[in-house]
């Protein structure tokens, strides 16, 4: 009876595993195929919307220069460009103003974060509404006619655009983080880009995501969730918004130049990843979730976890299940889980060969190991650990 239960919660591990380990094989093989870009459809002008850039700000005096110069490079006569310059300690506010934005200096120690930055930012336009909101973090730079590209798929299709956000590896440190850059990579470009030519949106990646404004009163964002970014882009798709993916509109940032700058960074992206995971559960048995088949799609998308996590899942998964078939209770969970493993295996291969291969030079693969067992001390905490409240400003400035 014991041997006969073991057997069946191991296969019900198995089949549960074909879901994130299929969805991902799909979206990086059909990301990686050889299609043209969808072009934008003519017949509409820059001016004909006026376009507001929202910039969150805390404590980015290093920085923020280089970015409004980025975005302002790339502005119309009738844009804005709005800086909300959040428990700031420095001088951004002062630099923002100086580089001709409208500023907003908001200090409130009891609501603090991006979350409740962008709130601020948003009940400041109500006062003269644009026709389409653009997020840009404080540390991004804008990719040739981001904003133009992004206003254009705003305005043809009514629905929000989220741009290939990409981050790069400092220049010092460049094989030190070409395997995150890659990981980076498949899942804001190559992942994406196949849920786009199967038709279906994109989660929200944050910076780089325009906004029609009459969608915008339907979200929520006055909060200090881990990944606001990726809760924005549910509430929108619950709208009737769901975000689309605009591949031709680039904006990249730099990973943290510090050890403890890249941990911090990549506990609070995953270990939110991993609360909307359990958050978004119950959502797969909403009756309104499952009649929003773009939503849905959304929370299918969510449940594939990071992508080390999906393999260290995976791989146990099939240590188990090989103890089951040798102990001759069945051979099946075996079967199942290593063909997951090897379909998750070859389309990242694929993708590396299509996408990824100046991310992740062929010399640098031997690094993978080596930041997989580093990613493997972040996930107890970022399981254990609650949300973490307010401003995580990453640290790009001391050296590893």
């Amino acid at each position: 009876m014991l041997s006969a239960a073991l057997g069946y919660a191991i296969f019900g591990l198995s089949v549960a595993l074909v879901v994130p380990s299929g969805i991902y094989a799909v979206q990086c093989l059909i990301g990686s195929l050889p299609l043209r870009r969808r072009r934008v459809a003519e017949g509409w002008r820059r001016g004909d919307a006026a376009v507001c850039i929202l910039v969150p700000a805390h404590d980015e005096e290093s920085g923020i220069a280089a970015t409004l110069a980025s975005i302002a490079s790339q502005l119309c006569e009738a844009d804005r460009l709005v800086v909300v310059a959040d428990n700031c300690s420095d001088q951004t506010a002062a630099i923002a103003r100086a580089g001709g934005a409208e500023v907003i200096e908001r200090l409130d120690r009891n609501h603090r974060g991006k979350g409740f930055a962008l709130d601020a930012g948003i009940r400041y336009l109500e006062k003269a509404p644009p026709d389409i909101v653009v997020f840009v973090d404080a540390d991004c730079r804008l990719g040739e006619k981001a904003l133009e590209r992004l206003t254009a798929a705003v305005i043809t299709s009514g629905r929000p655009a989220q741009s290939r956000n990409l981050m790069t590896a400092p220049g010092d440190n460049r094989l030190h983080l070409s395997v995150a850059e890659f990981a980076f990579l498949v899942k804001n470009h190559v992942r994406p880009l196949g849920l786009a030519r199967l038709g279906l949106p994109c989660q929200a990646t944050g910076t780089g995501l325009a906004v029609p404004w009459h969608a915008l009163r339907c979200a929520d964002v006055a909060h200090a969730h881990r990944v606001e970014d990726m809760k924005l882009g549910l509430d929108l798709a619950s709208a009737g918004y769901a975000p689309q993916f605009c591949e031709d509109a680039l904006v990249t940032s730099q990973f943290p130049s510090s050890t403890e700058g890249t941990n911090s960074q990549r506990r609070r992206w995953e270990g939110g990843h991993l609360e909307m995971i359990r958050s978004e559960l119950r959502s797969l048995v909403n009756p309104l979730i499952l009649r929003n088949p773009a939503r849905l799609a959304l929370t299918l998308d969510l449940m594939v976890p990071p992508l080390t996590l999906l393999v260290l899942l995976l791989v146990s998964a099939m240590l188990l299940a090989g103890f089951v078939a040798v102990a001759g209770i069945s051979v099946w969970p075996f079967a199942i889980d290593a063909t997951n493993l090897l379909v998750v295996l070859v389309a990242t291969l694929v993708a590396w060969h299509v996408h990824g291969r100046k991310a992740l030079p062929a010399n640098a693969i031997g690094k993978i190991l080596r930041y997989v067992l580093w990613k493997l001390r972040l996930y107890p905490r970022a399981f254990l650990g609650g949300a973490k409240e307010g401003w995580v400003r990453t640290d790009r400035e001391k050296k590893f």
